[in-house]
Parts: C-alpha cells; structure tokens; sequence
C-alpha cells in the first residue's frame, strides 16, 4: 500500500518508526540527502530488498517525489507499507531541515556527464559543417561511447569525472541547508 507523507510528517516521527530509502543515484545522495537515509537507487531496488528491514515501514525519497512514486509502484505488490516523501529532499531543504553532504560537486555525475557529451557531439557536429567534415568523427565516438555505456552500464567519461577534483568525496557534514546549498537543489533537474 503506497501513500504520501508530508515534511512535517516525517520530521515528528520517531527515527525508529520508519526507514528511510532514498532512491537516486549515489553522486545526487551525496551532495545532500535526510539524515539517517540510505541509498538505494531505484534500478536496484527489487534486487536489495534483504537489504531493507523488513519490520519497518518504507519511505521512499527522491529528488522532487517522481522517482518515488515510480519505485513505490515497482514493489506495490509487496507485503509492505510503503509511504513517499511529498516534494521529496527538495521540500526538506526548503522547509530549512538538516541535511548530510558527502561531496562538494553541486550537479550529480550524470548530469555532468550529459552535459560534455552534449557539448561534444555539438562542437563536432559544428566544426563538421564549417571547417572539415572530418570532425563528425568525434560526434560518433561520443555517441558510440554513449551507446557501449548504455549497453553495458560502463560509462568512461563518468569514471574520468568521478575522479576530477569537485567530485570527489570528502567528509560528511550534518548541517542545516545554508544559501548556497539550497541553490544548488533549486538549480538540479526534475526527477525525470
């Protein structure tokens, strides 16, 4: 049984009442998820439900609440109560609550990913069309990159940019949302 809880709802319960599982990707968890939540990725979900607790009700977190409510869909047919975060870690930054921070990088890896890749396949299709055709080669390698990522969940350009300075982990930090860090959440894209 899928229902929604608020913000509000979720500050009064007591840390033992439910467990919390945020479902985005590792790299969005760390630049800010709620205290207490652990990180499951929706595609894996199914996969690690022994992980979870079975005693305790679930509360699924995401980014905006889409994901979530995906993922809540996925184990409907589950023998277990599970309940979505309302407007998801973006509504608990918003309503001034704590959260924990694990890397500085404010966009997730995938982003950063699609942003190069995009910038690539452009720059090469533009330098194609106005010096030499010879630079739609670098269009195809990075669509032939994206493609053998997809299939094979291995994406190179994500290991290069995992290792980059801003990405990498350093302590986490409980704290409440400052200016900067709301921002940061404001700016990310919608869960789909």
């Amino acid at each position: 049984m899928t229902r929604s809880i608020s913000v509000s709802e979720l500050r009064n319960k007591a840390p033992l009442e439910v467990q919390l599982v945020d479902v985005r990707t590792p790299s969005e968890f760390a630049v800010g998820h709620i205290p207490g939540a652990v990180n499951i990725p929706m595609d894996q979900i199914e996969a690690r439900l022994r992980d979870l607790c079975p005693n305790y009700p679930l509360v699924l977190i995401c980014q905006a609440g889409t994901r979530a409510r995906i993922t809540a869909d996925r184990l409907s047919d589950r023998e277990r109560e599970i309940a979505v975060l309302e407007g998801g870690t973006k509504a608990w930054i918003q309503s001034g609550l704590p959260v924990v921070a694990c890397v500085r990088t404010r966009w997730s890896l995938e982003r950063q990913v699609r942003l190069i890749a995009g910038l690539l396949v452009l720059t090469g299709a533009l330098l194609a069309m106005r010096t030499s055709v010879k630079w739609i080669y670098l269009s195809a390698f990075i669509g032939a990159g994206l493609t053998f990522a997809g299939l094979t969940d291995i994406c190179g350009m994500a290991i290069v940019l995992a290792k980059m300075p801003w990405n990498r982990s350093t302590n986490c930090e409980t704290a409440a949302p400052n200016v900067e860090l709301g921002k940061s959440h404001q700016g990310l894209e919608s869960d789909v």
